[in-house]
């Protein structure tokens, strides 16, 4: 898909300083109440040195994470002196970006850098990309303006290459300014003022950067959609042409391209089939391994991109063989299928929050341990609250086999109950539809995610039938929650309701599947394992053994809910204590695991009873 970079005019005004702080020696994280066993070995030399974008994937390119000159300045200041170093891909109100400074909406980061292409990139499009930047980004290559983007959870990319000359050595200079919970803009649960549920904000350069050779036409894109009741796997390929500059492009009218699709099964070949980029192509998977949580089986994909008779582009990918639908079982409930079959979805609420990260986890290996723990303990399913990750988390839920409820990130104003959804301005409502379209453009490919969710409760809820409509229109693949707990208007693919602390069941509909989209919240400090001596949860337990019975309680009423009255799914608050809540099953640095994952498992499984359920 097109991402959305802006025209604007080159400012000339002059260099003005805006601030006397000392310039900074080498990197190290700044204090903080915690820090996890991967923030301790962050290597400011390499950070977050993994390929950012496995679901297509190249050989060549190279990371520009690491330690970069910064400055926090006034909006109006121009190109400020630099005040020392911060550590890329960490915000800058985060310890490990060795930082820590708060940033508000009459503030800018600037960030700069040099880089040096290697030699055997002379002749190719250099394209940079950000794999997300809170929340106004701007790109300048050289002294070049090269993009401007609006959007704080979407990657985005541009080709720089008309802005590299012969130097050595080039520079890039990034200005973002974030309003965070001064502007309208989708936020999630980023504030100046944290405190219960509302946590620190992030604000700049929070994913890798990272550089790309490519040729003078590439792939942009792909779009996978796989469909197992007839056996075959859709695979749409985009393609991108260079705009000028050195070398020469293909003309303007010349043809597109072939795009020739490999899929491969444990390195055998199943299919081989090609078509012109911006056509489907479609491959047959005879007798497909499906893809569900127990059994995450990845197909891997070899896409190919011949312009005038020579491979201009080649990249790697993967598809999961899967569906999700709503069914009727044979209780006569409306359930949530997974390939034809219902399984009870069970998981945690996600904040993707970190200590000495904030929204950037410290390292690859940290985010796995998350998901592996939450395999550990039992669950199949997360649901990630009001947050974008970035795309090799999705990469590890697609291989590991976790079922995604993601979230769209809430902003602005917030409505309960049965008031009417509130009134955007044409601006605001540009902006949401922008960043909800490219949430779903650039995660739909990852078969782990099986519904979008628009709404959180009441927050920003805005037109929600046209909303909805509009999703469900944009991706038939998947369900559609359209608002999780409280405000429901009768839409989507299912209801679901937030209760605290115990568990309830919706009431059952016809044609909507019940689902407890939240629920629990036991909490549990853990001395020297807070983020503040001041913390709460929504019931507060005196110690282990009380948690771990209380829990117990809930999930014996949750599995008779599920066999009895028709609830397909729960999600229980939450993964982690989050700052001065303590609700989690681990603590915030997770370095305790509060109750012990194998009881976590049993207290979930208890004497389970198969609920009623069919094929489809």
């Amino acid at each position: 898909m097109k991402h959305f970079i802006l025209p604007v005019l080159i400012i000339t005004a002059g260099v003005m300083t805006c601030c006397s702080r000392e310039k900074s020696p080498e990197w190290k994280p700044a204090d903080n109440p915690l820090i996890t066993t991967w923030g301790e070995k962050v290597d400011p030399a390499l950070p977050w040195p993994e390929y950012p974008r496995p679901s297509l994937a190249r050989d060549e390119w190279m990371s520009l994470n690491g330690l970069w000159d910064y400055a926090i300045c006034p909006r109006d200041t121009v190109r400020p002196e630099l005040q020392g170093k911060i550590l890329v891909p960490y915000p800058v109100e985060s310890a490990l970006s060795g930082v820590r400074a708060r940033v508000t909406d009459s503030l800018a980061v600037w960030y700069s850098r040099e880089f040096i292409l290697p030699k055997q990139w002379k002749d190719k499009q250099i394209i940079i990309n950000f794999e997300a930047s809170d929340w106004e980004t701007t790109v300048w290559v050289n002294d070049n303006l090269a993009a401007i983007h609006r959007g704080g959870y979407d990657p985005f990319w541009c080709d720089i290459t008309n802005y590299l000359d012969e130097r050595k050595k080039h520079t890039l200079v990034v200005r973002v300014t974030d309003p965070t919970d001064r502007g309208r803009q989708p936020r999630g649960k980023q504030v100046m003022k944290p405190g219960g549920i509302w946590y620190t904000p992030t604000s700049g350069i929070w994913q890798s950067v990272w550089l790309e050779p490519v040729g003078k036409t590439w792939i942009g894109d792909l779009r996978i959609v796989p469909d197992i009741d007839n056996g075959v796997l859709h695979v749409t390929v985009t393609e991108e042409r260079c705009q000028g500059g050195p070398g020469g492009c293909p003309p303007v009218d010349m043809a597109p391209s072939l795009a020739e699709i490999t899929l491969m099964a444990d390195g055998r070949t199943v299919a081989v089939a090609s078509g012109l980029t911006g056509n489907t192509v479609t491959l047959s998977v005879p007798d497909a391994r499906l893809w569900k949580p127990e059994d995450p089986y990845l197909y891997d994909l070899k896409v190919r991109l011949i312009t005038g008779g020579q491979v201009s582009d080649e990249v790697k990918s993967f598809a999961g063989m899967r569906k999700i639908s709503l069914g009727v079982g044979e209780d006569g409930f409306v359930r949530i299928f997974l390939n034809n079959e219902f399984i009870w979805q069970n998981g945690p609420l996600d904040q993707g929050f970190w200590p000495d990260g904030l929204y950037t986890p410290p390292s690859d290996e940290a985010m796995v341990y998350d998901l592996e723990m939450l395999k550990k303990m039992g669950f199949n399913m997360l649901r990630k609250h009001v947050k974008v990750e970035n795309r090799r988390f999705y990469y590890h839920t697609d291989r590991l086999g976790l079922l995604v409820w993601q979230d769209m990130p809430s902003g602005d104003d917030y409505i309960w109950g049965d008031k009417p959804d509130i009134t955007k301005s044409a601006t605001d409502s540009t902006i949401f539809m922008q960043e909800l379209t490219r949430m779903i453009g650039t995660k739909f490919n990852h078969p782990s995610i099986i519904m979008w969710v628009i709404y959180n409760e009441g927050w920003g809820q805005y037109n929600t039938p046209a909303v909805t409509d509009y999703v469900m229109a944009l991706d038939t693949t998947r369900l559609v929650n359209s608002a999780s707990g409280w405000t429901d208007r009768g839409t989507g693919h299912v209801l679901d309701i937030h209760h605290y602390p115990e568990p309830v069941a919706p009431k059952p509909e016809k044609e909507r599947a019940g689902v407890l989209g939240e629920f629990g919240g036991l909490g549990l400090p853990v001395r020297e394992h807070t983020w503040e001596q001041k913390n709460w949860g929504y019931e507060k337990m005196g110690d282990t053994t009380a948690l771990l019975q209380k829990y117990s309680d809930f999930y014996a009423q949750v599995r008779e809910m599920v066999a009895t009255k028709g609830l397909s799914a729960s999600v229980y608050t939450q993964t982690t204590d989050v700052e001065t809540e303590t609700n989690g099953l681990m603590t915030y640095d997770r370095k305790v695991d509060k109750m012990g994952y194998a009881n976590v498992r049993r207290a979930m499984e208890g004497n389970r009873q198969q609920a009623a359920g069919s094929r489809q």
